[in-house]
């Protein structure tokens, strides 16, 4: 299906009539109207799928906007003939929210065992760990280095965390990048970071930053 109208009500009159399948076949095109009509018919069905797997509103709602942009970038793989359209962008939504409820909550399983470890063990630390200015500032310039070696995407994420104390609903406002992709690459940053630091100190690290 050719989207070649001489004027903008005219294709919106042709797509109000399109099918889901013809709607689809305009993305492919990369006609963004036809995205745009996808998203009017069927946002609160898919927002109802992300609902039911995750259940923060602000998660439901920027997860909501991901999956239309997926469904715009991904609409090459999509086929009428194994299926209707509507059904392929569920699938997609239930997938990416399930992935993202899995992030969530490896990250929160760090985050609580960090926490949970600093609250009943604050003098183990200091006695392995030493409390002096030298050992603090070695430690320092440690992380420093391993952070520095972080794509640099995790880094940026992983200094305005650790250094400006912004929250990541913080970082994800100032840098203008998807509060989920945020969460991602801080997760990442944070397990690459605990990695080094058992390979430096032989001990299992502990690394968190704030939600």
């Amino acid at each position: 299906m050719l989207y070649t109208f001489e004027s903008h009500a005219e294709l919106q009159s042709s797509l109000l009539q399109s099918t889901d399948e013809q709607l689809m076949a305009g993305v492919q095109q990369e006609c963004t109207e036809a995205l745009s009509e996808l998203y009017r018919r069927h946002h609160p069905t898919i927002r109802a799928v992300i609902a039911r797997v995750l259940h923060n509103e602000q998660s439901v709602e920027d997860l909501l906007q991901e999956v239309f942009v997926e469904v715009w970038r991904l609409a090459a793989r999509y086929s009428a003939e194994k299926g209707k359209a509507l059904g392929w962008i569920i699938t997609l939504a239930r997938r990416r929210a399930i992935d993202r409820l899995r992030r969530e909550q490896a990250y929160c399983r760090v985050e609580e065992r960090y926490q949970k470890e600093t609250e009943q063990q604050p003098d183990a630390w200091t006695q392995t760990h030493g409390n002096d200015d030298v050992e603090w500032a070695d430690m320092r310039r440690v992380l420093a280095n391993i952070i520095a070696e972080l794509p640099e995407a995790q880094r940026i994420a992983v200094e305005l965390a650790f250094y400006k104390g912004m929250s990541q609903r913080e970082i994800a406002t100032h840098s203008g990048v998807p509060l989920g992709t945020i969460k991602t690459r801080i997760e990442l940053a944070i397990r690459k970071i605990s990695f080094k630091l058992k390979e430096v100190t032989g001990e299992a690290g502990a690394f968190s930053l704030a939600a």
